[in-house]
C-alpha cells in the first residue's frame, strides 16, 4: 500500500515540476514523495489550485482537507481506476431491496458491535472493570436481527456505542475523562480525539472505495445524503474501534498526549498543531501494521483491511456470496 502524507503547516500546497511542494507561511520549502502517496491529509490553513488538482488527478492521489475546529471538510478525489456501471446498478438495487439492505445493514451494526466488545474484553482482561459493559454489548448483539428496519439497528448501534464509551473512563487515566459523547464542536480532550480519529478513518475509508468500482455515496446502514459519502460512513464503523480507538488509548496511557496538547476556545477543546502531528503519526503506524488474513493466507496491512472490506461488499453484490463484515479475529 502506499503511504498517507499530512500536512499540518500553514501556508501553500503546489505542483513543482513532477512532485508536490508545500511553501510554509515563512518561506520554507518541503517536498512530498509523491509517487509512493496514497492520501494527502491538509490540517493546516493551506491554499492550492487547479493545477495541483489536476496533477493529483494524474497521479491518482486523493486530498482530504481538514477544515476548522479538526472537522473532515471534504475530498478531493482523482478519477476511479476502475468504473463498472453494473457495480452501481448493483448496488442501488441492494438498497432499493428492503431486504436486503436490512441484511447488509444488520451486518455492519453485528460487526461494529463485535469490534466495540474486543477493545472492552482486551482491557477488562488487564486489570479494568468492565464486566457489566460486556455484558451490555452482548446483550445488543443479541438484538441485531436482519429483518429489524433499518433505523432500529441504527438504534441497536446508538445503545451498544453509548455503553461501549463508558469503558472510556476505566481504560483511560484520571486526566482524561468522558462523561459523555459530544461533537459539533468536541467541548473536552477525549471528545476531540474521537472526533479527530474517526474522521481520519472515514477518509481512509473514502479512499479504499476509490479503489473499486464501488460508489461511495450509496451505502445500506447510514441514509445516503447529500455532501457525503455515506458508504464511507458504513465501512468506518467497522474500523474505528479497531484503528482510532486504540491510539486514543495507547497515547494516552502512554503519556504521549497530555493536556499540553489542545487548547480551548469558543466553548471547543481542540488539538492543537502538536497534538495533531503526535496523533497522526501513531494512527499511520497503526495502519501500516500487519496481521495474518487467515483467507488470503498472508499478511495484510491494517490499511488494506478496509480495502479489502470494500471489495468484499463489491464481490456480495456482484455475485450473491455472502457478505461477512470485519470482525477483529486477532
Amino acid at each position: 500500500m502506499d503511504k498517507n502524507y499530512h500536512v499540518f503547516s500553514d501556508g501553500r500546497i503546489e505542483r513543482n515540476d513532477d512532485t508536490v511542494r508545500v511553501v510554509t507561511e515563512d518561506g520554507e520549502k518541503k517536498y512530498v514523495p509523491i509517487e509512493n502517496a496514497e492520501a494527502l491529509y491538509l490540517h493546516g490553513q493551506i491554499d492550492f489550485n487547479t493545477r495541483l488538482m489536476s496533477f493529483l488527478n494524474d497521479q491518482g492521489v486523493a486530498m482530504h482537507v481538514f477544515g476548522w475546529e479538526d472537522y473532515y471538510a471534504g475530498s478531493l478525489m482523482p478519477k476511479r481506476g476502475q468504473t463498472s456501471g453494473r457495480t452501481v446498478v448493483s448496488q442501488v438495487r441492494a438498497y432499493d431491496d428492503t431486504s436486503h439492505r436490512r441484511r447488509l445493514a444488520a451486518a455492519i451494526v453485528s460487526g461494529s458491535i463485535h469490534n466495540m466488545r474486543t477493545n472492552v474484553v482486551y482491557y477488562n482482561s488487564r486489570g479494568c472493570e468492565l464486566d457489566q459493559i460486556i455484558d451490555d454489548l452482548e446483550a445488543a448483539a443479541e438484538r441485531v436481527e436482519k429483518n429489524l428496519a433499518v433505523d432500529e439497528l441504527m438504534g441497536v448501534e446508538a445503545t451498544a456505542r453509548k455503553a461501549y464509551y463508558q469503558s472510556f473512563n476505566e481504560i483511560l487515566p484520571p486526566s482524561f475523562q468522558l462523561s459523555r459523547r459530544e461533537y459539533n464542536p468536541p467541548p473536552n480532550e477525549v471528545n476531540s480525539l474521537i472526533s479527530f480519529g474517526n474522521s481520519l478513518v472515514y477518509a481512509n475509508c473514502t479512499s479504499a472505495i476509490r479503489a473499486t468500482a464501488l460508489d461511495p455515496t450509496i451505502s445500506y446502514l447510514h441514509e445516503p445524503g447529500e455532501r457525503r459519502y455515506s458508504l464511507s460512513l458504513d465501512i468506518a464503523d467497522l474500523f474505528k474501534p479497531v484503528i482510532a480507538d486504540r491510539v486514543l488509548f495507547r497515547l494516552c496511557n502512554r503519556n504521549q498526549i497530555t493536556a499540553d496538547d489542545f487548547e480551548t476556545e469558543l466553548e471547543s477543546c481542540l488539538l492543537n498543531e502538536q497534538g495533531r502531528q503526535t496523533y497522526s503519526k501513531e494512527f499511520e503506524k497503526t495502519l501500516e501494521r500487519t496481521v495474518d488474513h487467515p483467507n488470503l493466507k498472508r499478511k495484510v496491512s491494517y490499511q488494506y483491511l478496509m480495502r479489502l472490506e470494500a471489495y468484499k461488499l463489491k464481490k456480495h453484490l456482484l455475485t450473491g456470496e455472502k457478505y461477512e463484515p470485519f470482525k477483529r479475529w486477532w
